[in-house]
């Protein structure tokens, strides 16, 4: 494990801002993961190095972000569009999605950094599947942070299942309302993101969150994911305090 690995010991270290800022930091961060593959090409290499260095920079995020205070961090780690990459790619990324878990569990359940997937879970490799599901359940009693990896997600796909469910249960129609809906997404009982950082220079969604970032602050960042790092993460939050947000209300300031 490198210095910059979830095995170092957390230690809680809010983000202190002067004045009414302090009380404006982002309860829930979600971050798009993006250029992996263009920092491997730039530095000569085989993309599933990119992969293997992103990952670096995710542990190192990860233990920033809980030294912080974000009690929600959702990454997209596998949209549903990824499996259109060529085959050896996609099995590499699965391959490096479990291995990865499963050697962090340890240091995971140590910090109290609860795991979860996010995405249709069902479309995936029964073994791959039944082993991270296994890894994320040792980690379950965690307090200090949530960790939500998006992994096989759209979410178009995701309001889409959230549909099918509702018609399924049977509900009436006069009581399908954004409650209801919020209640049968993947994201059921998880705070709407507050902040969305997207690394890589590119200015969209991707079919990330939907939903859920209807009032989301978004950042952009121009550097590619593997150099991003735990004071990124910390200037992207002093930018964020400094943000007035009023859900469409004149005068509404942060909440």
């Amino acid at each position: 494990m490198t210095r910059h690995g979830v095995d170092r010991p957390v230690d809680a270290r809010p983000l202190v801002l002067e004045g009414a800022a302090a009380t404006a930091l982002p309860r829930h961060v979600a971050i798009i993961m993006d250029g992996n593959r263009r920092w491997a090409r730039a530095q000569g290499r085989d993309e599933l190095e990119g992969h293997a260095a992103g990952t670096e920079a995710l542990r190192g995020v990860v233990t920033r972000a809980a030294e912080l205070g974000i009690e929600h961090l959702t990454v997209y780690a596998f949209s549903r569009e990824n499996w259109g990459r060529d085959n050896r790619e996609v099995a590499q990324l699965f391959a490096l999605l479990v291995e990865t878990i499963e050697r962090e569990t340890s240091a995971l359940v140590r910090n109290g950094i609860s795991v979860d997937l996010i995405g249709r879970l069902s479309e995936l490799p029964a073994d791959a599947a039944e082993r991270v599901r296994r890894a994320c359940a040792a980690t379950a009693n965690g307090t200090t942070m949530k960790l939500h990896v998006a992994f096989n997600y759209g979410g178009r796909t995701e309001i889409v299942d959230a549909v099918r469910a509702l018609v399924r249960s049977g509900i009436p129609e006069d009581a399908v309302d954004e409650n209801a809906i919020g209640d049968a997404l993947y994201t059921r009982g998880i705070p709407d993101p507050d902040l969305l950082i997207r690394t890589g220079g590119e200015e969209r969604l991707s079919n990330f969150l939907l939903w859920q970032t209807a009032y989301t602050e978004l950042v952009t960042w121009p550097g590619l994911w593997p150099d991003f790092g735990g004071a990124d993460l910390e200037s992207m939050m002093r930018a964020f305090a400094a943000r007035t947000r009023r859900f469409g209300q004149i005068g509404r300031a942060h909440v």
